[in-house]
């Protein structure tokens, strides 16, 4: 292989921005998680993560990306009207905290809130290659909901109040 083919398979494995992040490469890297989980594209938010990429969410444990892949079409099943806002809360050379918020209703017309963190840790192509959730789920009335969609590019890095 060239050096030049092998240049152009690691671009298209990368996503930018890579670590060391930079504050506006922190912010950046949390708008475009958000944005691709509010597709609810299992596929296409899988290649965020290497391919031996390990989670825990709540009370279950996720290793690479087809095994995200499942879990997240099931989820996506599970929570109907889906709509995320995450926000940086801190980070590092190459890892990310998030506090994040979303909503989505059940099967029984029930809808949800759900609070939660998350800590990141990405590979120097910018993959995330450990994700830690934590988050707990809050019932709210239909009338109450106020996360409809994905985020406008006007709303960008407007923090979310925790009640």
């Amino acid at each position: 292989m060239s050096s030049s083919q092998h240049t152009a398979i690691q671009a298209a494995q990368q996503r930018p921005p890579v670590p060391p992040f930079t504050e506006a490469d922190a912010l950046a890297k949390v708008q475009a998680a958000e944005d691709a989980w509010n597709t609810r594209d299992p596929d296409r938010v899988a290649l965020a993560y290497t391919p031996d990429s390990i989670w825990r969410n709540r009370d279950s444990f996720v290793t690479g990306r087809e095994e995200i892949r499942a879990f997240l079409t099931a989820k996506w099943a599970r929570e109907l009207d889906y709509a995320l806002r995450k926000e940086l809360w801190s980070f590092g050379d190459d890892r990310i905290a998030v506090r994040f918020q979303y909503e989505w209703r059940d099967a029984t017309g029930a809808h949800w809130r759900s609070y939660g963190n998350e800590l990141w840790e990405f590979d120097a192509d910018g993959l995330m290659r450990r994700r830690e959730a934590s988050i707990n789920d809050v019932p709210i009335h239909a009338d109450e909901r106020r996360i409809h969609g994905p985020r406008p590019p006007r709303e960008h890095g407007v923090a979310l109040p925790l009640a």
